[in-house]
C-alpha cells in the first residue's frame, strides 16, 4: 500500500477583495481552522464566500463568524450549517495582542483570504479600520489615475515600435 502524496503549495478557496476596499489594513495573521469533514469537502470544491465574515475575541478564544461555506452536495445527515461560528488556530500571544487592538476605537478583525497551505485549511485575518466614505473615493480616484497613466505609456511605447 503506497502512501498518499502530501498537497503542497497554497490554493486559494474564497478571497475577500471589498475588504481591502472598505479597509485600512493594518496587520494580517494567519490561522488555521477548526472544521468538520463536509466543510473541508466543500472548501477543497472551491466553494465559500467571506463577505460578511469578521472574527472576534471571546472568552480567550477566536472565533469567525458569517463567513459562508456551503453544505457538501454529497453530504448526507452529517452535514453542516452553512454560517456556523468556527474557531481560529493561533498562539496565545498572538490572540492576546489581537484582543487588545482590537478593543481600540475603530478597529475590527476581517477575513481577507481562505486557502490551503499544504494541505490545512487556512484563513488570512486583518487587523483593520473602516473607511470612510471620502477615503473609498480618494483610493478609487488613485487606482482610476494610476491606471490612466499606465495605459498612456503603453500607447507612447507601442507607437515608438510600430
Amino acid at each position: 500500500m503506497t502512501a498518499m502524496a502530501r498537497e503542497q503549495g497554497r490554493k486559494v478557496v474564497a478571497q475577500n477583495r471589498k475588504a481591502r476596499y472598505d479597509y485600512h489594513v493594518e496587520d494580517t495573521y494567519e490561522a488555521g481552522l477548526v472544521l468538520t469533514g463536509t466543510e473541508v469537502k466543500s472548501l477543497r470544491a472551491g466553494r465559500a464566500s467571506l463577505v460578511d465574515g469578521f472574527a472576534e475575541v471571546e472568552g480567550g478564544e477566536i472565533w469567525l463568524r458569517g463567513v459562508h461555506i456551503p453544505e457538501y452536495t454529497q453530504g448526507t445527515w452529517t452535514n453542516h450549517e452553512p454560517r456556523r461560528a468556527r474557531k481560529l488556530l493561533l498562539h496565545r500571544l498572538e490572540i492576546e495582542r489581537l484582543s487588545a487592538r482590537a478593543a481600540e476605537r475603530g478597529l475590527t478583525i476581517v477575513p481577507l483570504s481562505l486557502y490551503f497551505k499544504d494541505g490545512r485549511a487556512k484563513v488570512e485575518i486583518a487587523l483593520a479600520r473602516g473607511k470612510k466614505s471620502y477615503d473609498k473615493r480618494q483610493a478609487l480616484a488613485e487606482k482610476q489615475a494610476k491606471r490612466e497613466t499606465q495605459r498612456e505609456l503603453g500607447r507612447r511605447t507601442k507607437g515608438r515600435t510600430a
